[in-house]
């Protein structure tokens, strides 16, 4: 089914920014473990690139609303392409650190966080609200065919060639993306043109407000934080756990990372029929649950081709939570208060990172490597508990329907 022009547009810048995500994502750790083996520095960065996200959200999400959602999309590519060239030009000449590793990775979640929430908050604008999840589930496949798939292993096979090398590969094509971002259809109006101009806190306290008094989304924007907790936990120190426990080299650690895509694109092919089939609530429920499984067996897998199994279950759990909630928003949060209710739910989200980011480094380091892997799995099973107790009236009734949804708008 073609869902437009603009959503192809949209849809291939989403997938080329998500090809330098996949680079950065094996760059970064590997270039840290190149200068320092040191558990508490290289969970550091995730620490510090939530952290920054978290500072900048309810701003971002304010300004989001402010202007043109198109324009935001292509200047902060751009300027991410601008930034990491830089960073690849300093390692070439034999300026790189940690500390750069830290002040880029800083540049770079702020602007993803701008370009994140632009991207969530123009889509209904391109595509009819009956196809939000069609295009998400299209955007998620693109977004793990280059982020996990494709990025990962050219990630491990360019730093084979240079240190630099993949870093200055994801800024061009960050480049790449925000041309076609430039190229989408300018809108008739600026959808989150707010007037009168009040001050920035105002305007976040609204969306923040819209979000508490409504149960449901209030209520998945928790279990978010507690399911970034639990996601960041192994993940921040997975490259460890990659080299030390699994046996692996850089090549290896991209490769595994791509084999563990194949659980996504399944996600993505699955959770449109799957939730009308079976509605958001059960679709949402078994994905905590099988995302809580993927991590206990984690905690004692030492075969990488298991592991790399293993990973991909996982990643099929994220990407049906990620489509399910991320439509669930876009259908029920009104169009001048988007870019806000992304921000309020989105700092849940960022407090979870940073808190597991944390918790994973001083696991790891203080007992052992697969700790982090068990805590990870405890708390995914108390989000699927949250989230069944939040949708069990539909549940139990089977009304998780798009009548349920449209009483849902007005909850």
């Amino acid at each position: 089914m073609s869902l437009g022009e603009g959503f192809r547009r949209l849809w291939a810048g989403n997938a080329v920014g998500n090809l330098s995500d996949g680079l950065m994502f094996v760059a970064i750790p590997l270039l840290a473990t190149s200068l320092t083996t040191d558990a508490i520095l290289i969970a550091g960065l995730a620490v510090v690139y939530s952290a920054v996200r978290l500072l900048v959200v309810v701003p971002v999400g304010v300004y989001v609303d402010r202007f043109d959602r198109r324009t935001i999309l292509w200047i902060t590519n751009l300027s991410r392409a601008s930034l990491v060239i830089m960073m690849a030009v300093l390692f070439a000449i034999g300026f790189g650190s940690v500390l750069l590793l830290y002040v880029v990775l800083a540049g770079v979640g702020i602007l993803e966080t701008a370009a994140d929430n632009a991207a969530l908050s123009i889509l209904p604008s391109v595509v009819p609200a009956n196809q939000l999840d069609q295009a998400n589930s299209r955007i998620s496949a693109a977004q793990l065919l280059a982020d996990e798939f494709a990025g990962p292993p050219l990630g491990g096979l360019l730093f084979a060639l240079g240190a630099a090398v993949p870093v200055l590969a994801a800024g061009g094509f960050y480049a790449a993306a925000g041309f076609f971002f430039l190229a989408l259809p300018r809108p008739g109006v600026v959808h989150g043109l707010l007037s009168p101009r009040r001050s920035v806190f105002r305007e976040a306290a609204d969306g923040a407000r819209w979000l508490h008094g409504h149960r449901l989304l209030s209520g998945l924007a928790v279990v978010g934080g507690l399911a970034s907790v639990a996601y960041m936990m192994p993940f921040s120190v997975l490259v460890l756990y990659a080299q030390q426990t699994l046996g692996l080299g850089p090549a290896g650690y991209g490769l595994i990372l791509a084999v563990s895509a194949l659980g996504g694109l399944v996600g993505s092919i699955i959770t449109a029929p799957l939730r009308s089939c079976v509605g958001y609530g059960w679709t949402i429920v078994g994905s905590l649950f099988l995302g809580a499984a993927s991590m206990f067996a984690l905690a004692f897998v030492r075969i990488p081709w298991l592991a790399a199994a293993l990973l991909a279950a996982y990643i099929l759990h994220s990407v049906v939570w990620g489509i399910c909630v991320n439509s669930l928003r876009q259908r029920l949060v009104p169009e001048n208060l988007r870019g806000r209710v992304n921000a309020s739910s989105k700092v849940l989200g960022l407090i979870g990172l940073t808190v597991g980011a944390a918790l994973g480094g001083v696991l790891a380091s203080s007992l052992s490597l697969c700790v982090p892997f068990l805590a990870s799995g405890i708390l995914f099973i108390c989000c699927g508990a949250i989230v069944w107790w939040l949708f069990r009236s539909d549940l139990q009734s089977g009304s998780d329907s798009d009548m349920a949804l449209e009483a849902a708008r007005n909850d």
